[in-house]
């Protein structure tokens, strides 16, 4: 039996367990759901998975993806009950779609560059029917990634700068129009210079190659396993965090934070 055959007939099982399990003798919890009540769940699989990827973690990431695939035909079993679409038209949607939006590798268009590829690609969802090279960006992105995905767009229209330089001068302008307006207790200035701040700087980001997103992630892993040692060590003190001051806890704060310097070192 070929890996195709085997995938096919183990995707047409789990087809067949949904339905099982949505059905009269089925379960009665999964009977209840709808697609609003699964949404939450199929945003921590997605949330799971992105974990397994950043971790490095190819096990996890397995078991993850079955997870995240298993909402999906969960989702379209729920529509086709309803009589909305069925999973075989989803599946028809996204082939035609790639195949459509590859011109340079399923029909006879050139490309120079992944920069053409990707013009062409915003190109072609305007054709489309798409009014805006701006629409389709969902809703629910976290902020950080709503921000890169708008410039990367803006971007592959040659609405951009050509280099870093001028993005250090746009942070340096934004934090200083974010200081007058604290000065003079602007708030609704405040709330907007901060976020004009943080567009810029993940700006910074798409120019220097990093995830703002993955960034931001990382940064917060180190903050907790941080505090999580000065939580360990004043426990060993018979100390609690509202006994200790700042000074204290900073103090072991920078020996956690020499361990971490001199690991990284030895990397």
């Amino acid at each position: 039996m070929s890996q195709y055959s085997e995938i096919y007939q183990e995707f047409a099982r789990l087809l067949e367990i949904v339905k099982i399990l949505r059905g009269p003798k089925g379960c009665e919890w999964d009977r209840a759901q709808t697609s609003n009540s699964l949404s939450p769940y199929f945003l921590e699989e997605a949330h799971e998975a992105l974990e397994a990827i950043q971790e490095g973690d190819s096990q996890k990431l397995k078991a993850e993806l079955g997870d995240l695939l298993l909402h999906i035909v969960f989702q379209a079993q729920i529509a086709e009950e309803q009589g909305q679409f069925n999973l075989l038209e989803s599946i028809r949607n996204i082939n035609t779609k790639l195949i459509r939006r590859h011109p340079h590798v399923f029909g006879d268009v050139k490309v120079a560059n992944v920069r053409e590829i990707k013009q062409n690609w915003e190109e072609i969802k305007l054709q489309e029917g798409r009014k805006s090279l701006m629409d389709g960006l969902p809703k629910t992105l976290p902020a950080l990634l709503l921000a890169r995905r708008i410039q990367e767009r803006a971007a592959q229209v040659g609405f951009d700068w050509e280099n870093v330089e001028p993005v250090w001068q746009k942070i340096e302008e934004e934090l200083k129009e974010l200081k007058e307006a604290l000065q003079n207790h602007k708030s609704k200035e405040v709330t907007l210079e901060f976020g004009d701040l943080l567009f810029s700087l993940v700006n910074l980001s798409r120019f220097i190659n990093i995830n703002p997103e993955e960034a931001l992630y990382s940064s917060s892993k180190k903050f907790i396993k941080r505090f999580k040692f000065i939580e360990k060590e004043l426990a060993a003190r018979n100390r609690s965090l509202r006994e200790t001051t700042l000074n204290e806890m900073d103090e072991i704060w920078n020996q956690i934070r020499a361990k971490d310097n001199q690991s990284d070192e030895k990397e």
